[in-house]
């Protein structure tokens, strides 16, 4: 079954994500507009600065129709900035930041430091066999989960190890890395996989 896969195209890597989404056997598009809104299955919210995405899906007019459709259950994925976008509750955040919400997690803005403290590692991931390298680039981490998110990865080594990079709730999947960036295409083919089996 081939699945529609919108990328929010306001900000962030959205030409990286539509790569990986149609190499992966989705049909990709950039969402804009209500009207492109409701005609896909799922939603990709991809990496960016999280402040702006939330002042441009304001200005846009589609903050309350993601969030609606998010709360009428459609699957998203959300990387980097797009993981504190669907986090209920984010640390670190500017005054009157906003959340669309929806993961049961509190996220950390810029956890693992600024631009200059960016790493990349290897992480094991439920779902997914074999490693697979993470980029983080100004990152958030979890900080805590709710009972009904389930934590996927966490960081094995060096400073961070133990914080939480990847979690799952029911058709919602967060990650603080980019997978959009590597040409590795495992993280979007369980979005995919998470999107065939819920619409």
């Amino acid at each position: 079954m081939t699945v529609t896969v919108g990328v929010l195209a306001l900000q962030g890597d959205v030409r990286e994500h539509v790569r990986a989404l149609t190499a992966v056997g989705a049909t990709a598009v950039p969402v804009r507009r209500q009207r492109e809104l409701d005609a896909v299955d799922a939603l990709v919210l991809p990496g960016g600065e999280s402040t702006t995405m939330d002042k441009l899906l304001r200005a846009f007019d589609l903050f309350e129709p993601v969030r609606d459709r998010l709360r009428a259950g459609m699957p998203a994925y959300g990387s980097c900035a797009g993981m504190i976008l669907l986090a209920d509750r984010v640390l670190g955040g500017i005054e009157g930041q906003q959340t669309l919400g929806g993961v049961d997690v509190t996220v950390r803005r810029n956890a693992f430091g600024r631009q200059v403290e960016s790493f990349e590692t290897d992480l094991d991931i439920d779902g997914i066999e074999g490693p697979v390298h993470g980029v983080f680039i100004r990152a958030p981490w979890v900080e805590e989960v709710g009972a009904a998110a389930t934590v996927l990865s966490r960081v094995e080594s060096g400073p961070a190890a133990g914080r939480i990079v990847a979690v799952r709730q029911g058709p919602l999947l967060v990650t603080s890395f980019h997978p959009e960036v590597t040409g590795d295409t495992r993280v979007h083919q369980l979005f995919v996989e998470i999107v065939r089996d819920t619409v």
